[in-house]
């Protein structure tokens, strides 16, 4: 059984079908990526997950029980964590403060020990309103991980950062998926990242689900390649 399941999930926002009849699973351990065009859903979807929408059709649960019935502040309890598009920080707390915030009282690391693990150990003290992106991004991932979570979803956690920043990303998520004995699910637009992390990825186009399958296979896919990854155009062709 899935450690996550969202079984024909649906949610309209007036007119517009947002989610339209998807179904996926995430396995316990896995690193799942969520990919899709601006609009596609993805975000949608993790909002769904931690219970700021509610579905208008459809299942999802976590680890075997319904999500549907939690409300949203216990989500987290539940063993789900998120990170934000926009970085979502405390900006007059200190770096240790944030992320003694985010352990709302769940056991496991301590708050400099997770500190230490991402690296942030010279900023310990600072002020999250003067950090530099890269390491807002750090900060907001350690915050997500105090809370001691078996599933963490992260929502474009390449947005905004270098080249290099991108490839020290990927070792992270790979690295915390290990030591902190995680689940992921990562909705990106920066395909190597995903691609190169990913054990199994899932395709959202305009709220549908069009693929899903291993890296390779989602990059082979025909659909994948028109609908999002974009296919070559003859040179004659017009724009």
């Amino acid at each position: 059984m899935p450690l996550l399941s969202v079984e024909h999930v649906t949610r309209r926002f007036g007119g517009v079908v947002a989610v339209d009849d998807v179904s996926l699973g995430v396995e316990s351990g896995q690193i799942a990526g969520l990919i899709g065009p601006n609009g596609a859903g993805k975000t949608t979807l993790f909002n769904l997950i931690t219970r700021l929408y509610r579905p208008d059709s459809g299942e999802i649960a976590f680890d075997g029980e319904s999500l549907l019935r939690t409300p949203p502040h216990r989500i987290v309890r539940r063993g789900i964590a998120r990170t934000f598009q926009n970085v979502e920080l405390f900006p007059s707390m200190t770096v240790l403060e944030n992320v003694l915030v985010g352990s709302h009282g769940r056991g496991g690391r301590s708050a400099r020990e997770l500190l230490g693990e991402l690296g942030l150990d010279a900023v310990v003290h600072r002020r999250a309103a003067g950090l530099a992106f890269g390491t807002m991004k750090r900060l907001e991932l350690a915050r997500a991980l105090a809370s001691s979570p078996r599933l963490l979803l992260l929502d474009e956690p390449a947005a905004g950062l270098s080249h290099e920043e991108v490839e020290e990303l990927g070792a992270l998520i790979r690295r915390i998926r290990a030591s902190f004995d995680l689940t992921v699910l990562l909705v990106e637009h920066h395909m190597n990242l995903v691609m190169g992390v990913a054990d199994r990825v899932h395709v959202l186009d305009f709220g549908r689900k069009l693929a899903e399958g291993s890296p390779a296979e989602v990059q082979r896919n025909p659909a994948v390649i028109e609908a999002y990854l974009g296919s070559e155009r003859p040179q004659h062709a017009p724009a």
